[in-house]
């Protein structure tokens, strides 16, 4: 007991007390400075965000809206990669290391440069007009609320893909070889091994990738903060930032924290049901 009291003092300080203070702050219209003290407001935060707030709302769907399309994709592309470089070819690690360059860059960097990429005179735009021939131009990606979420979505696929095709590569080289030696031998093609051998080998792995990449897209942040600042015309406004913005920019402590709680309630809602529908039927 002496020797986790240390670990469960700065668990307590860094996670427990400030998760019950955000919950108590919730109910109240606490700023972040103020010479009034809070005053308790009931459910009053919790009915403006769903009811009253525009920004929210435009939050709320562009967080589903992002992780509607990012979970699929970074799933799907971090599974069709893990099953490339698990086959037994010449330079294999080479491939696994240039896939995994983007997660260990910081997200910050990364956005700073794809920031500059996206820029009406960026490298994608001259690379479009190069492979045109000058026929199509491209857009300040950034500036139009028709692409600036799309455009964000392919950076995160792009930095977080790596990660998961490691924990897909890891699930794969648990399934025992002489299940597909078994397989060949029935006669199956290379799908079939794949649909009754590989798929059901990798149930669990598949369950911990979406419940991760869902969270991860749930918590989007630092690309908006660093990219759009939620522009343009809150088009790319996130749960997340929105809460940050309200709490620390706005001051709006009692209002965020409210926020911050919606969130944490649509993330635990959305991974019990992920967890539901993935989960064994043995």
């Amino acid at each position: 007991m002496g020797l986790a009291a240390p670990a469960m003092f700065l668990l307590s300080l860094f996670l427990i007390i400030p998760v019950i203070l955000a919950f108590a702050m919730a109910f109240t219209n606490m700023r972040l400075i103020s010479p009034n003290p809070p005053r308790f407001l009931g459910l009053d935060n919790f009915v403006r965000a769903l009811f009253e707030d525009d920004v929210f709302r435009a939050s709320l769907f562009n967080t589903f809206y992002f992780a509607a399309v990012v979970v699929p994709v970074q799933a799907g592309l971090g599974l069709i990669l893990a099953l490339l470089v698990n086959q037994k070819i010449k330079g294999r690690n080479i491939f696994r290391t240039i896939y995994f360059i983007p997660v260990v860059t910081s997200m910050v960097v990364v956005s700073i440069l794809w920031r500059f990429m996206y820029q009406e005179d960026g490298l994608i735009n001259s690379m479009i007009s190069t492979i045109t021939a000058g026929a199509v131009e491209g857009t300040a990606w950034l500036s139009n609320p028709a692409t600036a979420m799309p455009a964000i979505m392919v950076l995160s696929i792009w930095q977080g893909v790596g990660f998961h095709m490691v924990i897909w590569l890891a699930g794969l080289q648990t399934i025992p070889q002489y299940l597909y030696e078994a397989a060949e031998l029935d006669g199956t093609n290379r799908w079939q091994r794949f649909r009754y051998v590989t798929m059901p080998g990798l149930k669990p792995t598949m369950v911990f990738v979406l419940v991760t990449i869902t969270i991860a897209a749930f918590a989007l942040f630092v690309q908006i903060d660093v990219m759009t600042q939620g522009g343009p015309l809150d088009s790319t406004s996130t749960l997340v930032f929105y809460a940050v913005r309200k709490g620390y920019r706005e001051q709006e402590m009692g209002y965020g924290a409210a926020i911050s709680l919606i969130f944490f309630l649509l993330v635990l809602a959305v991974s019990l049901i992920q967890r539901y529908m993935t989960r064994d039927e043995d």
